[in-house]
């Protein structure tokens, strides 16, 4: 019957509510006449159709008007009881003053009476059923799954409350302050972190809750791999201002993010440089639907361009694109004009016919091939998107009057081993060849390795492997990489692209290096899991090691030689590296055209090799090429 009563509407709650507390009423009003007469015939009562139906309709107007039944009962709070008292002695005076005006006989001492009979009337079942549910609240937390929340602050609270009706329960909060630990939250108590792995044990918990709100990258790496050796899950929840900005609710706990272990600390932007290119002006972002082409949009939104034209060759990805702004313009101020167009890099004349129309202030040319086996399996199609899709889109800034054009290159073009980042290179060399061409658009160049979030993305990839139980595959135990998140890579490239005088190969800084092998060990520990391997057998996830890729590197440079400079910002250097005169580099553009359309892919990897790329060529790995020479080899065989 309880049950029933619980799941009713609210509409029928309040009404019940309303009915008793009528019967509340009349029956403290008989029982407080009574107790103080110790009989109900007296002369007062010829004044009593007046004074309690006033009392009854002025009690219940009061109790509607101060929300008494808009409290849930099974989670009535301090607030709630006070508002009760409140109204029970408004009700109260109400008996007195309508007695004295009726002209009631009433002794004065009823309405205390009243008062004292209508609060144990009135108070006491919204308590009793407070208790209850209470009490069968604590025996099904029992069957709940403990977490253990680490961080008692504002978040930890609203984390507290979110998890309520939920498959957990918090079995205790952990926070580094030392004014905290010892006191209750919520009435869970409040450990230190050197407690974790007794409050493990204890509580059987397996998962750890981050609640760390807007505490810094760098202390939150530092609270992760505290954790990293204990037998938990550990997952976080939403900073607060994605919560209060409506981006994500408290209770999206979700796993944690690579930057947490980076422990990486974003630098502020310098909001000159990111106006400079943008603010007011026509902006063009092409591949606007990759991973980096769509974080650069977003960025640029942010800076009010007059208008945003997205170039992308895939219509899904700029439909998707597309969509995503339009709801961000209209959650802004900004009244920037979109336009979405579908194309090739490698259709010079439609790129040059699109800025002339739009009136092209600001390209950011991000429309790339940049997976490194496909590359390797397609020779000639990542030259001619990466290198000639590079320079055609130059040459029509060049002639539509763009006045600034920004690469989006690679750590891969440094001493490359593979078609793709050769080709990136190759790209560099076209764009400071024209550079020294001409003086109206200029050319800058930013280059950075591996971004968090892209496609592709090794992070991603590893927790599809672990969460369906492993392996997790690592090309190999050696292999290390830079890795930047995908936010702060667009925001450097834009402030980037305003330093830049014309032919700037400008390199990010990308922190540390991350040794592959034990980012997936990190990942694998922090999801309560143990890597299984010879001195581990009975681990739960492998790990193994599938070789190299076509065209992989065990390690990634972001310089090709040692000079480099110190801008503006503490995060951009810019690289002194050797170009060529655009003569040498149009030839070598020329010989690599005829080549390509003769789809000779050798001949483009030994060109590759000339050109002052660094380029160390292995064996082509081309499908194509290569079935053309088994079909050759097998006529020249019958033959």
């Amino acid at each position: 019957m309880l049950d029933a009563l619980f799941e009713s509407s609210r509409t029928t709650k309040r009404i019940i509510s309303l009915v008793y507390d009528t019967i509340a009423i009349v029956t403290a009003f008989y029982l407080a006449v009574f107790l103080r007469l110790g009989t109900l015939n007296s002369p007062f009562f010829d004044k009593e159709y007046i004074v309690l139906p006033i009392t009854l309709a002025v009690s219940l107007a009061v109790f509607i008007k101060l929300g008494m039944y808009r409290a849930i009962l099974r989670y009535m709070s301090t607030p709630a009881m006070l508002t009760i008292v409140a109204c029970v002695c408004i009700s109260s005076i109400v008996l007195a003053l309508s007695s004295f005006f009726a002209g009631s006989k009433l002794p004065r001492s009823v309405p205390v009476i009243y008062l004292t009979i209508a609060l144990v009337l009135i108070g006491s079942p919204r308590l009793l059923v407070r208790s209850i549910v209470m009490l069968l609240s604590r025996q099904g937390n029992i069957r709940k799954e403990p977490v253990i929340v680490y961080g008692a602050g504002y978040t930890g609270h609203q984390l507290t409350l979110a998890l309520q009706g939920t498959a957990y329960r918090v079995a205790a909060f952990v926070d580094d302050k030392p004014n905290l630990q010892g006191n209750s939250l919520a009435n869970i108590k409040i450990h230190p972190p050197s407690m974790l792995e007794t409050l493990v044990r204890t509580h059987g918990a397996y998962k750890v809750l981050l609640a760390l709100g807007s505490t810094p990258n760098s202390r939150r790496s530092q609270v992760i791999k505290r954790l990293e050796a204990l037998p938990v899950s550990v997952q976080t929840v939403p900073a607060i201002p994605d919560i209060l900005s409506g981006k994500a609710r408290i209770e999206h706990i979700k796993d944690v993010e690579i930057d947490d272990l980076l422990g990486r600390d974003p630098v502020q932007p310098n909001p000159e440089l990111l106006n400079a290119c943008i603010t007011d002006k026509v902006v063009m972002v092409t591949g606007a639907g990759g991973s980096i082409g769509s974080e650069l949009c977003r960025q640029i939104i942010q800076q009010a361009p007059k208008v945003l034209v997205l170039f992308e060759l895939n219509e899904f990805s700029l439909y998707t694109i597309e969509q995503e702004l339009q709801q961000l313009l209209c959650a802004s101020n900004h009244h920037t004009k979109l336009v979405s167009i579908l194309g090739s890099v490698q259709k010079e004349h439609r790129v040059e016919t699109i800025m002339r129309s739009f009136g092209v202030q600001t390209v950011y040319h991000a429309a790339a091939y940049k997976h490194v086996p496909l590359v390797e399996h397609n020779i000639v199609e990542g030259v001619r998107n990466n290198l000639y899709g590079t320079w055609y889109c130059a040459e029509a800034a060049i002639r539509a009057g763009v006045e600034s054009f920004v690469l989006i290159s690679t750590d891969k073009a440094v001493r490359p081993t593979n078609i793709m980042g050769a080709s990136k290179r190759m790209a560099e060399l076209a764009l400071q060849g024209l550079a020294q061409r001409q003086s109206g658009t200029r050319f800058t160049m930013v280059r950075f390795g591996n971004v968090l979030g892209s496609s592709g993305s090794v992070v991603s990839l590893f927790r599809q492997q672990i969460k369906a139980g492993g392996p997790v595959t690592v090309t190999h135990p050696d292999i290390i990489r830079y890795f930047m998140t995908i936010t702060e890579a667009a925001e450097l490239v834009i402030q980037a692209g305003a330093m830049g005088t014309g032919g700037d190969v400008f390199v990010l800084d990308m922190g540390e290096p991350v040794k592959i092998v034990d980012l997936a060990k990190r990942m694998i520990h922090l999801s309560g899991l143990k890597v299984r391997s010879e001195k581990n057998p009975n681990g739960d996830i492998s790990i193994d090691y599938t070789g190299l890729r076509p065209g992989e590197k065990l390690f990634e440079e972001l310089l090709i030689g040692d000079t480099v400079a110190g801008t503006q910002h503490p995060r951009i250097m810019r690289a002194e590296e050797h170009s060529l005169t655009w003569e040498e580099t149009k030839l070598m553009l020329d010989e690599m055209d005829v080549a390509c359309h003769n789809y000779k892919c050798d001949l483009v990897q030994e060109l590759l090799t000339k050109a002052p790329t660094g380029y160390h060529k292995g064996q082509i790995e081309d499908l194509v090429w290569s079935q053309k020479r088994r079909d050759s080899a097998k006529l020249r065989v019958i033959n």
